[in-house]
């Protein structure tokens, strides 16, 4: 493997390299909270968790304590990787009886309050330091306490996309104007305050979950759910409970690429991989389009199973040794024809007979960890607890209503979840390689797929791998009445030849620039080097930065 030391000049700028600590975040404030964690002797998941609440201050739109999260964590003193499911669960009065009676049989409105399962963020963030963390939650959540007191620059990019993602039930909720400035969003450079978020944060520091998910905080949630034909009780929240769960993983050319189990879309990351280790794209041009149509092609026939086998769990498990087998990747291949798309593959038959924050961290000690926190849609539902600065996620619109979909709607059930960090090892040894992941609801895999394939395959180093230009399926959705027949955008970047000869083999294709990118995701990478040197990369789509002790 060459070197990642050696610039690579069609990337927009170097890698940060450090020993000490690495965080890289979508949001520079942010990245410097965790960072400076660091500095006061914490360790990766530390600092994770300071980066996800200040994400929380300096991106609201994106993420929160009123969302979910997800994490994988590497211990370095036992090369193990250990994977948390932050997410909430149904009401226990939401059924598929509940919403045909409300009038939603054709599927849930994105904003209704129907779609608010329990936020898993806080219960998440606690149970994620009690296991791996060394600090007290009191000296984590004291950058964002102060980011959210004292106020803070709001971001270029930031900005644009909090203006373009204001909804009208954040106008029209109670709460909505803790993430406002005088009603609408605030513009690139403005000081924005949210001392109603620093109290939310206050509370848990003193009182752990237990904060959040009971008291003054819960009954908010509740009022404001319930004024919005809601069902959610406080028993449904101080009810709920995060889960370790056993990451699952695959082989990508020496690399064990990990990831979250579902109810996570991962397991959609790894069976596109899976196939893709049968070609040789070492070979290929990275931006030609014999790479670009195995890649949208493996990822059709991923998302086809995805879609159908990504559940909660505990309502039936999904296949998932024989799904992620070489011996079922070996029986999907042949679908993918080198001469033209196959525009809307079916699901195959294992058995015999997705607004987002993705950050990621590192330690002096190895240790590292892949972090990913949510709103889903940006705000949310855009409804927010009175006096407590923060906005509902609405992940309950990703459940079916059929009910005899794996993810159709049922009381204290999780939903289909978007969000998925990632974790290489290499597999000589179990040595930690990195953290890496990508935003942005069902581009992560994609996104993820196309990171594995530019570290693997063409080694180049993690800034190089973000600035390239992507794919992305359009119209993916979680839903059995839905495929992955959408039209393929192609980033700026990608030669008009590959455009042209892509549309030739039968996708349909369109061009993205401006604006439009930042729906490509905005990612992050932290690798370790043989010497112990971290470098670190981050998405160019954003606002944010990698930065190092």
């Amino acid at each position: 493997m060459q070197s990642h030391f050696e610039p690579h000049f069609d990337s927009c700028r170097s890698p940060v390299l450090g020993t000490r600590g690495t965080v890289a975040s979508s949001q520079p404030l942010a990245t410097a909270a965790g960072l400076g964690v660091l500095a006061r002797g914490g360790n990766a998941a530390d600092a994770a968790v300071a980066t996800a609440a200040a994400l929380n201050v300096t991106e609201p739109m994106s993420t929160g304590i009123g969302g979910d999260c997800f994490a994988l964590y590497y211990d370095a003193s036992t090369q193990q990787v250990s994977a948390l499911n932050g997410s909430g669960r149904a009401p226990q009065a939401l059924s598929l009886d509940r919403v045909r009676q409300d009038g939603f049989a054709d599927g849930l409105p994105p904003y209704h309050a129907h779609t608010v399962t329990v936020p898993g963020a806080c219960a998440g963030w606690c149970d994620f330091i009690e296991r791996h963390g060394s600090l007290p939650m009191r000296d984590i959540l004291a950058p964002a306490i102060q980011l959210a007191e004292e106020g803070f620059p709001v971001a270029p990019m930031t900005a644009i996309i909090w203006r373009h993602a204001i909804p009208r039930q954040l106008r029209a909720s109670p709460g909505g104007r803790h993430l406002m400035q005088a009603g609408r969003a605030p513009e690139p450079g403005e000081i924005f305050r949210n001392p109603a978020l620093a109290d939310t944060f206050r509370c848990v520091a003193e009182e752990g979950a237990a904060g959040f998910y009971r008291g003054e905080i819960a009954a908010a949630i509740v009022r404001v759910l319930q004024d919005r034909g809601g069902v959610m009780s406080e028993q449904d929240l101080s009810a709920h409970r995060s889960s370790w769960e056993e990451p699952i993983s695959s082989l990508y050319r020496g690399l064990r690429v990990w990831e979250c189990a579902p109810s996570g879309q991962g397991l959609a990351a790894l069976l596109a991989l899976n196939l893709l280790r049968g070609f040789d794209l070492r070979a290929q041009d990275p931006m030609g389009p014999e790479r670009f149509h195995l890649m949208i092609e493996s990822m059709r026939l991923a998302f086809a199973d995805a879609r159908w086998y990504v559940s909660d769990p505990d309502f039936g498990s999904a296949p998932l040794a024989e799904l992620l087998s070489e011996e079922y990747a070996a029986t999907r291949r042949p679908l993918i024809q080198r001469d033209r798309a196959t525009i809307s593959p079916a699901r195959g038959n294992p058995i015999a007979g997705s607004d987002t924050v993705y950050l990621c961290s590192a330690d002096e000690r190895g240790n590292a960890c892949s972090f990913i926190n949510s709103n889903y849609m940006p705000f949310g539902t855009g409804l927010v607890p009175d006096g407590f600065g923060f906005a509902l996620q609405n992940r309950g619109h990703n459940f079916s209503l059929d009910p005899a979909h794996p993810n159709a709607l049922a009381p204290g059930k999780r939903p289909y979840h978007t969000i998925i960090p990632g974790m290489l090892t290499h597999e000589s040894d179990g040595s930690l390689y990195g953290p890496f992941g990508v935003m942005g609801g069902f581009m992560q895999p994609q996104g993820q797929l196309q990171l594995v394939v530019a570290l693997a395959d063409d080694e180049v180093d993690p800034q190089a791998a973000l600035d390239r230009s992507r794919f992305q399926i359009y119209g993916i959705e979680a839903t059995p009445e839905s495929d992955s027949a959408g039209a393929i955008g192609l980033e700026t970047g990608v030669p008009q030849a590959t455009l042209d000869a892509l549309s030739k083999l039968g996708h349909s294709v369109r061009r993205a620039d401006g604006w439009d990118r930042v729906a490509f995701g905005r990612g992050q990478i932290i690798l370790r080097e043989a010497n112990g040197v971290w470098i670190a990369g981050s998405d160019p789509r954003a606002d944010g930065c990698a930065m190092t002790l």
